[in-house]
């Protein structure tokens, strides 16, 4: 497995581009209303990125891919692609940004709720978030990247919802994917983590069952097998001397950007 270790240089722009990410993240909330399409809200994005951070999506053209950030609705898991489809009130959308700036990227997802929805989609929202929180804890030099999963696993099995399998978290720098795969269930993959590795958490938490199906005719868009809605966050870390930072942390959010264990 061939794990590079940030340089101090490298951490430097992995905050820069972290903290643009953020960014694009934040400033696309107002417009996640009842009404707009998700290509329009792609096309914000685009822009943003270009004009106002001096920067641009590494997702476009990414394998074929088609559009500059990925806007996974309700029941589509992960890959969504942006079209002329109208968020409507209720709707559970996850917003998922990779930035490419100076050579480096950013990753990060949030779910955005139009409007009121169920208690069922708020609790489900809130789970995933949570579970992407209490593994970023277990974050440090020492620790073992499947105490990750094993802590993923314990907050979703609490609120009795399932993780996703066929998708994971990865190591990330100069290259989008890069090692290691970090998985978000329970598992025995050892690897120790070592100061300066980044890489992302992103657990993808279903109310049914943790299967999932892809579209045969697009080839991206990912759905729950059994059409149940999924949600999702994720971050960029870095593994830092004593615990982690959180290179993507938002304003909105109430979680530490450093932890030192």
């Amino acid at each position: 497995m061939n794990i590079t270790l940030k340089s101090p240089s490298e951490i430097e722009k992995m905050r820069e581009v972290g903290a643009a990410t953020a960014r694009v993240l934040e400033m696309i909330e107002p417009y996640v209303v009842a009404g707009v399409t998700t290509e329009e809200l792609d096309n914000i994005m685009n822009e943003y990125m270009q004009t106002k951070e001096n920067a641009k999506s590494a997702d476009l053209g990414y394998q074929g891919y088609p559009k500059a950030t990925c806007i996974s609705i309700n029941e589509v898991v992960c890959h969504g692609i942006p079209s002329q489809t109208k968020l409507r009130e209720g709707d559970i959308v996850n917003i998922d940004v990779t930035v490419l700036k100076d050579g480096y990227h950013g990753d990060s997802s949030r779910m955005y709720i139009v409007g009121h929805t169920s208690p069922r989609n708020e609790l489900l929202c809130k789970c995933a978030q949570e579970a992407m929180y209490e593994a970023i804890k277990t974050v440090r030099p020492g620790s073992n990247l499947a105490d990750i999963g094993a802590v993923i696993q314990k907050v979703a099995d609490k609120a009795r919802f399932s993780i996703v399998r066929d998708y994971c978290g990865h190591g990330i720098g100069a290259g989008f994917h890069e090692e290691p795969q970090v998985l978000h269930y329970r598992n025995n993959y050892n690897v120790i983590l070592q100061e300066g590795m980044c890489f992302t958490i992103e657990p993808m938490i279903n109310a049914g069952s943790y299967k999932c199906k892809v579209n045969r005719k697009d080839g991206w868009t990912v759905t729950t097998a059994d059409k149940q809605p999924s949600a999702q966050y994720e971050h960029t870390l870095l593994v830092t001397k004593d615990g982690v930072e959180v290179l993507t942390l938002r304003k909105d959010e109430d979680f530490p950007r450093i932890i030192s264990n």
